[in-house]
């Protein structure tokens, strides 16, 4: 991330390269509005056009501490910010800071420009809701099998189911707490959804 502004008005710049293959997607907060160039296409939308921003916390396999924001746009068009940069076929680095200042830089940008824009964390409400009803499911079902378990005295087994699930709610339960549906204000981005 950049910030200039010695000579000109202070752009903030945020790039990352969503695959291995292809150009860095390129951004830009200017006093016109936020700039960006994706795969060859770019574009220009003023603050107040943006219609809404979507943040959420979207770990992968390659990196655990990854982050998004979706940034729509009153015409219909959309563009995804992610915190991971791809360096390597192994190696997917995280952008923690610049991207923490970019979105907030956004949003203070957008507060500014009187924007009206919808602002939400976290999953979509059907979505959570359908993560949580499959969690209850295999929560019932890790259960019935502990207690079978214990009851023909396979203690072995009952030991793993115990540390599988330990190990599972540990994994799933932050992309859980993280995601949790709900709508915030400029002044008060979620923590929770930035690196």
């Amino acid at each position: 991330m950049q910030v200039s502004g010695a000579q000109g008005p202070s752009v903030t710049s945020y790039a990352y390269k969503a695959s291995l293959i292809g150009s860095a997607h390129r951004f830009e907060l200017t006093d016109a509005g936020l700039s960006w160039h994706i795969a060859g296409r770019s574009g220009l939308w003023r603050y107040d056009e943006i219609s809404a921003i979507r943040l959420s916390f979207r770990p992968v396999s390659m990196q655990q501490h990854r982050f998004r924001a979706d940034v729509s746009h009153t015409g219909g068009g959309r563009i995804r910010i992610l915190s991971t940069s791809w360096q390597t076929a192994a190696l997917m680095a995280p952008q923690d800071n610049g991207f923490r200042d970019f979105i907030i830089g956004l949003h203070a940008r957008m507060a500014q420009a009187g924007s009206r824009a919808e602002l939400t964390a976290g999953l979509g409400r059907k979505t959570y809701a359908a993560v949580l009803a499959f969690l209850a499911v295999l929560t019932v079902a890790m259960t019935g099998l502990l207690i079978r378990a214990l009851m023909i005295g396979e203690f072995a087994g009952a030991l793993f189911i115990i540390g599988f699930a330990a190990l599972f709610a540990w994994q799933v339960g932050g992309f859980v707490r993280r995601n949790q549906p709900h709508s915030y204000s400029f002044d008060r981005v979620p923590k929770a959804l930035l690196p």
